[in-house]
């Protein structure tokens, strides 16, 4: 199943940016089954496709994202979403939740990225089109390194180095610029302050708050990480 046809069968049209990932082939991952990760992704980690090393984000390919968007309008669905709201799924969580498309905010080629929690009546903004959303991906990537499982200093930044080669062609010069100077930087260890005087010990390129401040600068969008009620209920 190709793009158009999802467009044709519940009447909408995307991004050209997304058009244009899957004319490169950035949108092919495969089938996913409990072979996956021993069989195809290592084919796929020297060229990745959108967001490969994202830490809990799993791209969906076109069949999925029929039956997820059959799933979400689906009157029986337990998240009862709001019959007018237009979510149109193009990744998850490991839990289940979905990074989607909202239609309803189209403005022109922006289409803001929103993340629908399976668990919550909420939904949270995550950038106002794809392109900025791809940028604060990587830019946050950069930040995380896995250290839960294991991720060397070589394999962390060669990851970074195979999704910077794919992924730049569709970002803006500024946005290039600034994750090719931070991918240029030493690895430091870092603390992230939580609630109640807790901190949280963190590893990358660059801290949250540098993160922030340049998520901030960057794509300003005056509705980022706020949330939205997707139900009635």
């Amino acid at each position: 199943m190709k793009l158009s046809e999802i467009e044709h069968k519940y009447n909408f049209t995307y991004s050209e940016l997304y058009k244009q990932l899957e004319q490169d082939g950035m949108l092919e991952i495969g089938e996913y089954g409990s072979n996956w990760y021993s069989t195809v992704y290592p084919k796929l980690k020297e060229n990745p496709p959108l967001l490969l090393f994202t830490d809990d984000f799993e791209l969906l390919n076109t069949k999925a994202v029929s039956e997820a968007i059959e799933e979400l309008t689906d009157p029986d669905d337990y998240r009862q979403i709001k019959h007018e709201f237009k979510l149109i799924p193009f990744g998850q969580s490991g839990a289940g939740d979905y990074y989607c498309f909202f239609l309803n905010e189209k403005d022109g080629d922006d289409i803001p990225i929103v993340f629908v929690w399976h668990d919550s009546n909420e939904s949270n903004y995550l950038a106002k089109n794809l392109q900025d959303f791809v940028f604060r991906i990587l830019l946050t990537d950069m930040s995380e390194q896995d250290t839960y499982n294991s991720v060397s200093d070589e394999e962390f930044k060669n990851n970074l180095k195979s999704v910077l080669k794919t992924h730049t062609k569709y970002l803006t010069e500024k946005q290039i610029e600034i994750l090719l100077n931070i991918y240029s930087r030493e690895i430091i260890d870092y603390e992230i302050e939580l609630p109640k005087g807790r901190k949280e010990k963190h590893r990358g390129l660059l801290t949250d708050i540098e993160l922030k401040s340049i998520l901030s600068d960057t794509i300003p969008y005056k509705k980022i990480d706020t949330s939205f009620e997707y139900s009635k209920d």
